[in-house]
């Protein structure tokens, strides 16, 4: 596994750098024997300094963990805990998954726009600015494993080809903490 570990703004030490790939590794590969790479970001938030952790243990899932604390190594435990224990609880469903075999992906593409200056007038007309853009791929599956993939990459909303229907889907996590669904419904009138 290839794991990249960098500071934003803060120098990592050789003995954090050392304890990240130990720990890490050792924790994916207890559920993911080839997981494919991950990348750990460290930053200062106030007094505090904050790990973000992202995990790529299979092709298409994606799983995210962050913590502040005020101690790096302590940070990167707490975003550390939070990955095995999305692991731990996913893994007997990852596994099901894998076995029946995955159906091909719509192609898609993926972009990230920068957010307005409130400071700047914008006509109506100006298009976004785009940052980034990256190839990605609609996985066709259940509700159930939408919800799971969501919250694995803790992202707020994930779009899927629905395994039922054959129909583009949306989960989203509301407001609340519940999990909403988007279905459309074909109303023939394309």
């Amino acid at each position: 596994m290839d794991i990249a570990v960098n500071g934003k703004n803060i120098d990592i030490g050789d003995a954090l750098r050392d304890h990240v790939q130990s720990e890490l590794t050792a924790t994916v590969t207890k559920y993911f024997s080839r997981a494919h790479d991950a990348h750990v970001v460290f930053s200062r938030e106030a007094h505090q300094f904050r790990a973000d952790i992202s995990v790529h243990p299979v092709r298409g899932m994606l799983v995210q963990g962050r913590s502040a604390a005020a101690d790096a190594y302590a940070a990167f435990d707490g975003a550390l805990e939070r990955i095995a224990k999305q692991l731990r609880r996913y893994k007997r469903r990852l596994n099901d998954h894998h076995k029946r075999g995955s159906e091909e992906g719509i192609p898609a593409q993926q972009y990230v726009i920068a957010p307005e200056s409130e400071d700047d007038e914008v006509p109506e007309s100006a298009q976004p600015a785009i940052i980034a853009e990256m190839p990605t791929e609609i996985a066709t599956l259940s509700v159930s494993e939408a919800v799971m993939r969501m919250d694995l990459a803790d992202v707020p909303a994930m779009m899927f080809r629905n395994r039922g229907n054959g129909g583009l889907n949306v989960v989203y996590r509301r407001p609340d903490g519940n999990i909403g669904w988007i279905d459309p419904a074909d109303t023939g009138n394309s």
